[in-house]
């Protein structure tokens, strides 16, 4: 263990080089770690999505196309306020190939004297919906009752609170799962209180009659039976229903998934470059150590020491660098990433969620495993030169 203690005294006699050394590492496990983190955010945000979706087909309102990006319904949550009429559910149902299909409505609150808070609100019908009530059911083990509303989990109300939505007294009965989209800043009512939200919301002068009637949807979720072509069936519904849209869900997932590519891509790539230009700075950075400290390494070969012990004591001092370094990269990405990741998901206009704590821990412990094994790999050449200096030469001052 003598080599040990000889380490330890000199990375605290030069604090200077030792900080130096610690940094270089920390800057690559900034990169490694933080670049690890946000790709695995984006690609959890994009399973959720997928598993949320859970539909084929949307059936929007023709006109809703110009009011909304049918992909930020999901994402950024702005599902707007459009309007057709109930009865388009029944005519998508009689369409060849459709085995599920349920209703959502939609109504965006004000933030204003008659509301708590500046929300989107769904409503759905438990019976039929398969895309938010099997979502809703892991945090309430019954049906959503009368002015009960489950919230995601971006929304300010804790259980048992008073939402005011349009004047009207809504009891928050659950907080539903992070999904890293849009879903996690709505709230979700069943039918019934959104009819009496959106009559409130008449009285406030928030429109939402058609020409058709009272009885408003404002999309119809679609399940296609096995068997049948998610193509074909969307072409029926266009071409059978008048003044809706049918969409593919399916194409708002493929650009998410392009730009997650990208985005992938590109931080990989950064990751790489990191690494190596990490590596070469320590490479010579311990280069320059070893020959600054010729002199040193020939006094303790004279002393005794044999040259496999010097060069263990550098790989000591190298490891105990990218220890530092590794837990000091980490720590800050850390504290940039945790604290800011509903502005990163704001600022990427992607899916984001954030990892468990466990998959967070053992990545952690990797990078700074990687951080000393960079380290003590960029050493060993220099250890090896080490090995090669003749003690005499070195106290001549001779190269």
């Amino acid at each position: 263990m003598k080599h040990f203690s000889l380490s330890v005294r000199n990375l605290i006699r030069k604090p200077g080089r030792t900080a130096g050394l610690a940094l270089l590492t920390a800057f690559l496990a900034l990169a490694v770690f933080g670049g690890s983190i946000v790709v695995l955010s984006l690609r959890n945000g994009l399973n959720s999505l997928e598993a949320r979706l859970g539909a084929d087909i949307i059936l929007v309102p023709s006109e809703a196309q110009s009011k909304v990006s049918f992909q930020n319904m999901f994402l950024q949550g702005t599902t707007g306020a459009f309007y057709m009429d109930a009865d388009v559910l029944e005519q998508a149902r009689t369409v060849d190939g459709v085995e599920k299909a349920a209703p959502q409505t939609f109504l965006a609150s004000l933030k204003a004297d008659c509301c708590s808070i500046r929300i989107q609100v769904i409503g759905i019908d438990p019976a039929l919906d398969f895309t938010v009530q099997p979502w809703i059911s892991r945090s309430l083990s019954r049906e959503l009752g009368e002015l009960d509303v489950a919230v995601g989990c971006k929304v300010e109300a804790d259980v048992g609170e008073i939402l005011r939505i349009y004047d009207q007294r809504c009891k928050v009965v659950a907080r539903l799962e992070a999904t890293g989209t849009g879903l996690d800043t709505a709230v979700y009512c069943n039918m019934d209180t959104m009819a009496a939200l959106l009559r409130a919301a008449e009285e406030k002068g928030v429109s939402h009659k058609i020409e058709t009637g009272d009885q408003v949807i404002s999309a119809v979720y679609i399940k296609v039976r096995d068997g049948y072509s998610i193509d074909e069936v969307n072409s029926l519904l266009n071409g059978r229903i008048r003044k809706v849209t049918a969409v593919r869900t399916r194409s708002m997932i493929t650009g998410v998934s392009n730009s997650l590519a990208g985005i992938s891509r590109a931080v990989t790539w950064l990751i790489v470059a990191v690494w190596m230009l990490a590596f070469i700075i320590l490479l010579l950075a311990f280069l320059l150590i070893v020959r600054e400290r010729s002199r040193e390494f020939a006094v303790l070969r004279l002393l005794g020491a044999s040259r496999g012990m010097l060069s263990r004591m550098v790989l000591t001092e190298s490891m105990f660098c990218g220890l530092l370094g590794g837990l000091l990269g980490t720590g800050i990405a850390a504290a940039l990433l945790f604290p800011f990741a509903q502005l990163i998901e704001t600022s990427l206009g992607l899916p984001y969620l954030m990892p468990d704590k466990g998959r967070i821990l053992l990545l952690a412990a990797g990078t700074v495993v990687l951080s000393m094994a960079v380290s003590a790999f960029s050493s060993v050449i220099a250890a090896c030169r080490l090995s090669r200096v003749d003690p005499g030469t070195a106290l001549r001052g001779e190269n």
